[in-house]
């Protein structure tokens, strides 16, 4: 009988959800699902989960709950990151997901999220031809950033830090369009958080540097102007340093209203693509990259391999 199974990743900006079936040693997606809850907005400001917020991610887990189920998941794995770790507040929103889509959100640190990203990454870009290089695993969030490498299938060592997309548009709040100055001091800020990374870039050599989550993608859809979404289409994509500053260039200058209507721009998303790209950027500075290859594939798959593979 086919097994079939689900996981959920409850990111600060952005809620996740797989629904995958065994194949083998492997899974084959079934369904996947992004909805963008903001669930951190004002925690790096207040310390707590906007009431607001909490409704509307409880409401989209139910529905991912009740997907899943529907499709006849066997075991549904939910996890919660940056935005949860770090608020006051959690169990308010812990126990209303758990009433109203009868799963509870389990919290996970950054070095496990970091741990569950390299997995996902390793399947896909390093096993197992490129067994004896290093791959280095970037996943720029909505509160956090994890730096991630290894040479094999478990990371050798991994970082989290507080700083991410919409963590660094809270405390810059950029005028829009974003001007030099504002753009300066973005990129001071993602400079100053992501310092500690600096130490890994000697063991880096030759590495393959793999970046995940919603602000990378994004930026790999707007930078082949995809008219829709295409996970086939970004996933395995390769940005430059090059390119990644053209595209910062071009979406600073663009008002917020016209920054949304881009071609591959998730509207949701727009206001904090900025500081999203300048933290990609200044994290490829930090290790010494001048590429990266695109993962549409991150927390819930990694999740996935970990809770329900054989």
């Amino acid at each position: 009988m086919t097994q079939r199974f689900a996981a959920i990743d409850v990111g600060t900006n952005t809620v996740l959800l797989l629904v995958a079936e065994r194949r083998g040693d492997g899974f084959a997606p079934l369904a996947e699902r992004a909805e963008i809850t903001r669930l951190g907005r004002g925690v790096d400001r207040s310390g707590r989960l906007d009431p607001a917020a909490i409704r509307e991610t409880v409401e989209v887990l139910a529905r991912y709950a009740a997907e899943a189920r529907s499709l006849g998941a066997e075991g549904v794995a939910c996890v919660a990151t940056s935005a949860a770790r770090d608020a006051s507040n959690g169990e308010e929103f812990f126990s209303a997901a758990e009433r109203a889509a009868g799963v509870r959100p389990e919290v996970i640190s950054g070095e496990e999220e970091a741990r569950l990203v390299y997995e996902s990454a390793w399947r896909d870009f390093g096993a197992p031809a490129r067994a004896a290089a290093a791959l280095a695993v970037l996943d720029v969030g909505g509160g956090s950033t994890e730096f991630t490498w290894g040479r094999g299938p478990r990371p050798e060592a991994r970082t989290s830090l507080r700083i991410g997309a919409v963590r660094l548009t809270e405390r810059v709040a950029p005028r829009d369009p974003v001007p030099p100055g504002d753009l300066e001091s973005l990129r001071a800020g993602a400079r100053e958080a992501l310092a500690a990374l600096a130490s890994a870039r000697p063991r880096l050599a030759g590495a393959r540097l793999v970046a995940v989550a919603g602000t990378v993608t994004t930026l790999a859809a707007v930078e082949q102007a995809l008219p829709a979404y295409d996970a086939g289409a970004v996933h395995g994509s390769t940005l430059d340093l090059e390119a990644l500053e053209r595209l910062l260039a071009r979406l600073a200058a663009l008002p917020l209203a016209e920054r949304a209507l881009l071609p591959g721009m998730e509207p949701k998303r727009a206001d904090v693509i900025v500081a999203g790209c300048v933290v990609v950027l200044e994290a490829m500075r930090a290790t010494g990259f001048d590429r990266l290859t695109v993962s549409d594939r991150g927390v819930r798959w990694g999740l996935l391999h970990d809770r329900f593979g054989r």
